[in-house]
């Protein structure tokens, strides 16, 4: 993304979509803990796994449309995994960040996808109502969104 764009320019775009989704993330109960590049890494309780799943929804079709408007056409990856993770401060004393490590991350950042895939552990921690937006897929075990067009 932003191949082409000025730096400043990418840097000011980038800001408006972290604060755009952030703020949709927080509202649902969720944190963003952190951008890397174009990429986030955000985390929610284990209880609020279909509020978590709407928010990053959201944050898709809200996202998209809202860098669309600032000239960027591109799709909006999420993968999700529920499991224990550790969050806290680290880094330069006087400089941390808040962070958050455990194979968990690990697990949702090696997730196949181009769209949204959640892991069966979030599916099945999911209501029933929400585990309607998604459709089984195989291999290795996933579900991704019912409107996403990849053979299953």
């Amino acid at each position: 993304m932003g191949e082409k764009t000025p730096p400043q320019e990418l840097l000011a775009t980038m800001a408006g979509y972290f604060s755009l989704s952030g703020q949709i993330v927080g509202d649902a109960g969720g944190r963003l803990i952190k951008t890397l590049g174009d990429a986030g890494l955000v985390a929610f309780p284990a209880e609020a796994a279909d509020a978590g799943v709407a928010a990053l929804r959201s944050v898709q079709s809200a996202g998209r449309e809202w860098l669309a408007k600032h000239g960027f056409r591109t799709s909006i990856v999420v993968k999700l995994h529920l499991g224990p993770v550790a969050i806290g401060r680290v880094g330069s004393p006087g400089e941390e960040i808040i962070d958050v490590y455990g194979k968990t991350v690990n697990v949702a950042a090696a997730l196949p996808s181009t769209g949204l895939t959640v892991t069966p552990a979030v599916f099945r921690s999911l209501q029933a109502e929400s585990r309607t937006l998604f459709k089984k897929h195989t291999p290795p075990i996933s579900y991704i969104d019912a409107g996403d067009h990849r053979p299953t």
